[in-house]
């Protein structure tokens, strides 16, 4: 009996050790390592006329869609298993692809000693997390509203100036509007060189100078934006995702 019990605990201990030394891997490095040849692999992604293979994007959503994947736990049940499969041992009757994209792209050669199935697993979870249609539409969403800004919110934003500046009340330094009093030349020089002591309530505050940041064509959007605060609506900083 007592060898027994010694036989559970040294069985007990093997398994801890083995799911202890299970290797972790990096999903999204390595889709970067063994899909990027072939796949674009942005999101949105950029298009080509001499695509290898269909955007990463793309198959995703259209794996999603055609699999009827409903519920996070259909990750492991449907999605992961089917990617590691087809990867491995594609084939025509396989595919999801329409007979059209098939035509264009053709089936996939085997990735088999390119990739393993441990590795696959990663990817695949991955793939399902990354690319998905809710983050895409918000994304899109969100984007959409940046670009109709005027294009002094966006450099403001895109720079991370609302951290210090509102605009229209103090906050680490002057507001906007506070700024939009002083000259033209004085504004630029300021964004451009950095200032100390020119406001009396911030006299302890420094601006850094931003002088490679931004062109002299952006000084000046800059400045335009500034002195016109008064006849634009501005958007509060939350409600853009690129503020910085």
């Amino acid at each position: 009996m007592r060898y027994i019990y010694v036989f559970l605990i040294l069985l007990v201990l093997t398994g801890c050790e083995e799911n202890t030394n299970k290797v972790q891997y990096d999903g999204g490095k390595l889709l970067e390592e063994k899909c990027a040849m072939c796949h674009n692999l942005k999101m949105p992604p950029n298009t080509y006329e001499d695509e290898k293979a269909p955007p990463m994007m793309a198959v995703v959503f259209h794996l999603k869609d055609f699999m009827k994947i409903t519920m996070e736990d259909e990750k492991l049940s449907k999605f992961i298993p089917f990617v590691q499969d087809y990867v491995l041992n594609p084939s025509r009757d396989k595919s999801y692809c329409d007979k059209e994209s098939l035509k264009t792209y053709g089936v996939m050669p085997s990735q088999k000693g390119n990739v393993t199935e441990d590795e696959l697993e990663a990817i695949a979870s991955y793939m399902y997390d990354f690319y998905d249609q809710k983050k895409y539409l918000k994304e899109m969403q969100e984007k959409a509203a940046f670009d109709v800004l005027p294009k002094g919110e966006q450099l403001v934003r895109k720079n991370g100036c609302f951290n210090c500046h509102d605009t229209d009340k103090a906050k680490v330094g002057p507001s906007f509007k506070m700024m939009a009093k002083k000259e033209a030349k004085e504004i630029i020089d300021v964004i451009q060189n950095g200032s100390q002591g020119k406001w009396e309530e911030f006299h302890n505050m420094m601006m850094p100078p931003f002088k490679t940041k931004f062109t002299q064509e952006e000084l000046k959007i800059l400045q335009e934006w500034i002195r016109n605060l008064d006849k634009i609506e501005v958007q509060k900083p939350w409600r853009i995702k690129n503020d910085i």
